[in-house]
């Protein structure tokens, strides 16, 4: 939200006073607070009719700094919050003198100067992260007398700005202007389903700004050398991060606003659905399943979209008896074939709904002001949202899930939570502008926790459309409604990467898009780009995704890559594994995986599957690509053709192919089974060892097997199980210095010590 006109001048009708001066500095074990007027005091009388600030500075966790700003404190919050399961009371170094006032928790400083104009300013290190002097913070009245507060900080030549969840236009945010705000606008606009008020830059910080209302980002915008972001009401707080690298602010934040947990191992692989407004039976499913399994594509999953339940009745969570007569028979069948099954809800109840009067009659749907249930037609005719504040209609919406469960069902799509009104009451009590953005959080949350009661913890998944911060502890996410066109597979891959910079580890979208029918060529690209992302599913609105629906050649695509993806498995439960430990998410920009390379800052259109494979989607018809290589003897996984970097490359592909690069040093696990993503992938696993000369030591994790590996010049020892229990073997890949030829050594021991040549040192 912009406040000024310009450099100088304030927009008109508004009134922006800025603490400039420290007056009284408080100071107790666990915070500092100071006390700054809005002018200058030279005499006694210059107190009289001057507002002031309460700048508070304290610490919930090591290496982050609370920030609160409070104009007028006698108002109430009746929440909701979010939700910090790391923050706790850190005791920080608290130190003053008659410059400044500072406060240091582990190596991140935030000093506040007390003699001459208000400064702030965050260091770590001996190093400058950013800043902001005397006019960087503002109270705020708009010309209707609303309060807001702001803050800017300082930008420096060449910081660059990642993150504020799930956004399709450009991936760096500079320039930009931000609301979080959700809206169910699709993937081509600058509305969001995912909003996160949340970043972090090049310069080793994230900022996280503790609001779940609408927080306004002006990301060098407003002003250019400068963030901005902004609040209604009378206080902001928010928290600097230290990093310094982009993974270990992640690792920060997730830490403080909750973490994502593992997701089930089945999740990995292939979804198919019914798609949208199709016509379906459980012919029409029996014959997508049938179908993938005579063509030899490995399917996991299959969903049931909106048109399982009764037209004008969703949710009332009851199979339509005409198309879907024995549900529980049906999902038995399909559960012989090796699937699980996913259904589509969403936290609405239609007035047809057999639900709705019960909801009415017990208090269990949003109300307006006097008391009358909340409805419209928009969506559904007549529809309610369940109040997930009232803990009993929470209870009685997971109950309603869990006849589902116990007929057969694994996981729901929880869609939509995006378009909550602000002119209603909720249970308890709750700001309704508040609650716009938190409502998905608590919707989400029922849902997964309802699957982890019942399915265990590590079992429990969701196909979640909407988040905010926190949102990330009930995976998966996806990208929502896209086109089927190239131009939306990249804004998708935007968004995805975007709600990577902002801590979401699992991330999925439609392969093939959402809006209409791709075209071959696209659905055939996106199928590759789809099967490398974190989870997979095909899906659409009013087309099939099935793959012989487009051509032969779109079966063998399928094929090919759905298998690699399960040979793939160990890989990426490692990847998994990070996200959990640490936040890292299981597809990242290049940024996140490279911060001290500047020429990966604006990479868009390419990614890391995990923190070893380069994937870079082929986005043309005619199989052009072009991508950027870190420094570096990087393999082709799926040729074994060899590119050093630095340096830009351009190649045409085949629908069979896209640039799969393999990071040197790696030690890769590939498994031996590529008929699904369940089975032991220590047995009979392939450890591929990719330009050695550039691995130390590496451990790595294959199921329940630890194998370490470490070079001492020419010689590679590989300590990995006890023969008699698993099958498993070493690759030395191909390169062009060793002639062409991997070579290959079986596991007969528990310990493997492989030679290179003198090239490969």
């Amino acid at each position: 939200m912009h406040f000024s006109d310009g450099y100088w001048m304030v927009r008109k009708g508004f009134e922006v006073r800025h603490p400039r001066q420290a007056r009284d500095v408080q100071v107790t074990d666990l915070q500092l607070s100071v006390l700054a007027s809005t002018k200058v005091i030279a005499t006694r009388g210059d107190t009289l009719n001057t507002p002031t600030a309460t700048i508070t500075l304290s610490s919930p966790a090591e290496g982050i700094v609370r920030v609160r700003i409070d104009h007028h404190t006698g108002g109430r919050n009746p929440g909701p919050d979010f939700a910090l399961p790391g923050a706790r009371e850190v005791r920080p170094v608290i130190e003053i003198d008659d410059q400044d006032a500072t406060l240091r928790t582990g190596e991140l400083t935030v000093r506040l100067r007390r003699e001459g104009p208000l400064r702030l300013d965050f260091s770590a290190g001996g190093r400058s992260l950013t800043g902001g002097g005397a006019t960087s913070i503002g109270l705020v009245t708009d010309p209707a007398g609303r309060p807001y507060v702001f803050q800017q900080l300082d930008l420096d030549v060449g910081e660059v700005v990642h993150g504020l969840g799930e956004r399709f236009g450009p991936l760096v945010k500079n320039g930009q202007t931000v609301d979080i705000w959700h809206a169910d606008g699709g993937t081509s606009s600058e509305q969001a389903y995912k909003n996160v008020p949340f970043f972090w830059t090049n310069r080793g910080y994230g900022i996280f700004v503790n609001h779940p209302d609408r927080v306004s980002f002006e990301i060098g915008s407003e002003a250019v050398s400068r963030t901005q972001f902004s609040v209604p009401g009378e206080c902001l707080e928010y928290f600097v991060i230290l990093g310094p690298s982009p993974k270990q602010i992640l690792a920060r934040y997730t830490a403080l606003a909750g973490r994502p947990p593992r997701v089930p191992e089945w999740s990995y692989g292939l979804w198919l659905t019914t798609s949208f407004t199709t016509s379906y039976d459980e012919a029409t499913v029996n014959r997508f399943v049938d179908g993938m399994i005579e063509r030899d594509i490995p399917l996991s999953v299959f969903h049931f979209d909106c048109f399982w339940m009764r037209e004008f009745r969703w949710c009332d969570f009851e199979w339509d008896p005409e198309t879907f007569p024995e549900p529980e028979a049906m999902l038995a069948r399909l559960k012989a074939k090796g699937l699980r099954i996913c259904v589509w809800i969403n936290p609405y109840i239609a007035q047809r709904s057999s639900l709705f009067e019960e909801g009415k009659a017990k208090g269990y749907l949003v109300t307006r002001a006097d008391g009358s249930v909340w409805q419209w037609d928009l969506w559904q005719a007549g529809m309610a949202l369940v109040d997930f504040t009232n803990p009993a209609a929470a209870q009685w919406f997971a109950g309603h899930l869990e006849r589902l469960l116990d007929q057969g069902v694994d996981a729901f799509k929880t869609d939509f939570g995006e378009r909550i009104p602000t002119d209603v009451v909720w249970f308890d009590g709750s700001d309704p502008q508040r609650m716009h953005n938190y409502y998905t959080h608590l919707y989400n949350r029922t849902v997964f926790e309802l699957l982890e009661r019942r399915r265990g913890t590590g079992e429990a998944v969701l196909f979640a459309r909407s988040a905010t911060a926190g949102g990330q502890q009930y995976p998966v996410h996806w990208g929502g409604d896209n086109d089927s066109t190239f131009v939306s597979m990249a804004e998708t891959l935007r968004g995805g990467l975007s709600l990577a910079s902002t801590g979401f580890g699992y991330w999925s979208h439609d392969i093939g898009g959402f809006e209409g029918t791709p075209d071959p060529a696209v659905f055939k690209r996106w199928l590759a780009f789809g099967l490398l992302s974190g989870h997979s599913r095909l899906h659409g609105s009013d087309s099939y995704r099935v793959p012989w629906a487009f051509d032969d050649e779109a079966v063998d695509v399928a094929r090919k890559f759905t298998k690699l993806r399960m040979r793939l498995m160990p890989y990426l439960l490692g990847a998994a594994d990070q996200v959990v430990a640490h936040g890292t998410p299981m597809i990242r920009p290049m940024a996140m995986e490279f911060p001290d390379d500047p020429a990966t800052d604006y990479l868009s259109t390419q990614y890391m599957l995990g923190d070893s494979l380069l994937v870079a989607p082929v986005f043309h018809a005619d199989g052009h690509v072009r991508y950027y290589v870190p420094a570096g003897r990087w393999t082709g996984l799926l040729d074994g053709r060899v590119v050093e970097g630095p340096r830009w490359v351009d190649e045409v592909h085949g629908f069979d192919s896209l640039p799969v690069l393999v990071r040197p040093g790696t030690v890769l696990p590939i498994g031996a089974h590529d008929a699904g993503p369940e089975y032991d992938y220590a047995d009979g696993v392939a450890l591929h060892l990719y330009e050695p000369a550039d691995l130390t030591e590496a451990s790595l994790r294959v199921g329940d097997v630890e194998f370490t590996v470490r070079r001492d010049g020419r010689q590679v020892t590989v300590r990995g199980p006890d023969p008699a229990g698993k099958a498993w073997s070493i690759v030395r890949q191909a390169d062009e210095k060793s002639g062409g030829s991997a070579s290959t050594e079986p596991g007969l021991s528990a310990t493997v010590t492989l030679t290179l040549p003198d090239a490969a040192q």
